[in-house]
């Protein structure tokens, strides 16, 4: 039987707070980037021992992105910290640009960057000094800002032989959230197996506690597998893992890139005010072992009598 309380327990997340964006902190002298290192900063305008959580955007996108989410989890308490990738289409690197076939490993780059140079991220906003909590970091991303996330929580990308590679792992990192991951890479479509060497994964040592989440109705033209496709992070990986799986959803997850952008085939704001509250019941719950909101998220979803989605576990 469906109860309120218990679906109001899966909002028990701290009341939304005035947040504070600062934009561009500029991270200068990454060899052989050619391009300063630029990210957003957005946090709650009071408060300490605040939580880090970096976001990894999709192709294309920046730092300017995923304002449905960032805002939100700035909101809720976290310091959201979003670089711009050599792939934005503000940076316009054309495909013939020497640097284009490594920047899945750039990427990588610039999420451990923006690790290494918290202080200075900290001294460059204006009221944040001070305020981070080191001991608590988490990564997120979307489409292939999801792929850039999981290297840090232990996922490994397969050489020519199907030997994992570098183990780009980061122990800082406590917990992770990854949107519409792809999967294995046993059946790309010529063009990706060619060109997208990143994408031939291996989960077998990704430990780090994460939120996988995938949507029923996501449909790559990378694959020839359908959507389960997009389930195979949380399958093939070890550890304390959790799969989201919302019905109806397309890549964009019901538009979480931004509100009503060109790309967003599947909107849906319910959809969407989900993955809120979810992602950030299941952060804070990893990163704080005594915290229930992601518990009384899971099962407000179970007790939903018209569901947007279904959770697992391991």
């Amino acid at each position: 039987m469906y109860d309120s309380n218990t679906a109001d327990a899966s909002r028990a997340t701290p009341a939304p707070a005035t947040v504070v964006s600062a934009k561009p902190v500029v991270l200068s002298g990454a060899p052989g980037r050619g391009e300063d290192l630029q990210v957003r900063v957005s946090a709650p305008a009071s408060g300490g021992d605040l939580p880090v959580l970096v976001f990894s955007h999709g192709f294309g996108w920046s730092m300017d992105g995923y304002a449905p989410l960032a805002d939100y989890w700035a909101a809720h308490g976290f310091v959201v910290v979003q670089p711009t990738h050599l792939d934005s289409r503000t940076l316009a690197i054309p495909h013939e640009d020497p640097r284009f076939p490594r920047i899945w490993r750039f990427r990588v780059d610039d999420l451990k960057r923006v690790l290494d140079d918290l202080d200075l991220i900290e001294d460059s906003v204006p009221g944040l000094g001070g305020r981070l909590d080191r001991g608590r970091i988490a990564v997120a991303g979307h489409s292939w800002g999801a792929q850039t996330a999981s290297t840090l929580l232990g996922a490994r990308v397969l050489d020519s032989d199907g030997v994992p590679g570098e183990d780009m792992s980061d122990p800082r990192v406590k917990a992770g959230v990854l949107l519409a991951l792809t999967g294995l890479g046993d059946r790309l479509t010529p063009f990706a197996a060619e060109n997208l060497p990143f994408m031939k994964p291996s989960f077998d040592n990704m430990t780090t506690p994460a939120l996988v989440v995938a949507g029923d109705h996501d449909r790559s033209a990378l694959s020839d597998r359908g959507p389960d496709w997009f389930t195979d992070p949380y399958t093939y990986s070890p550890g304390t893992k959790s799969l989201l799986t919302l019905f109806g959803a397309e890549h964009s997850l019901g538009g979480i890139p931004g509100y009503e952008v060109a790309e967003t085939t599947d909107e849906s704001p319910e959809r969407v005010a989900l993955l809120q509250r979810l992602t950030t019941a299941f952060l804070r719950s990893a990163l704080y072992p005594g915290d229930t909101g992601w518990k009384a998220a899971a099962i407000a979803l179970e007790e939903d009598p018209d569901p947007l989605g279904k959770l697992r576990s391991k």
